[in-house]
């Protein structure tokens, strides 16, 4: 893939309790990503963009919620989060990026 390409694959960092932990504990980072990326495309990009190595990629969907919206109910969007491990060595500081 391009450049191009790979910088919008990764559309944001999730920044959770959860993710925090997982980031100071064992290196991983979890970002919100396009629908149609692979994990191939996700380690791509965050090599690209953090200048890293990465070990491995999970990608997981996330449905929706059904919310009322006034007196209309409605859904959220569906998303994807990618969990992203590092290798040894290498890290990113989400709060300077």
């Amino acid at each position: 893939m391009k450049k191009q390409e790979l910088v919008r694959i990764l559309l944001a960092p999730v920044i959770s309790e959860k993710s925090t932990l997982l980031s100071e504990q064992e290196r991983k980072f979890v970002f919100k990503v396009k629908k149609n990326a692979s994990k191939k495309n996700i380690k791509q990009a965050v090599e690209l963009m953090f200048e890293v190595e990465v070990d491995y990629v999970h990608v997981l969907n996330v449905k929706g919620k059904t919310k009322r919206f006034g007196r209309f109910i409605g859904s959220r969007s569906d998303w994807k989060k990618a969990y992203v491990k590092l290798k040894s060595g290498f890290n990113i500081d989400l709060a300077v990026a």
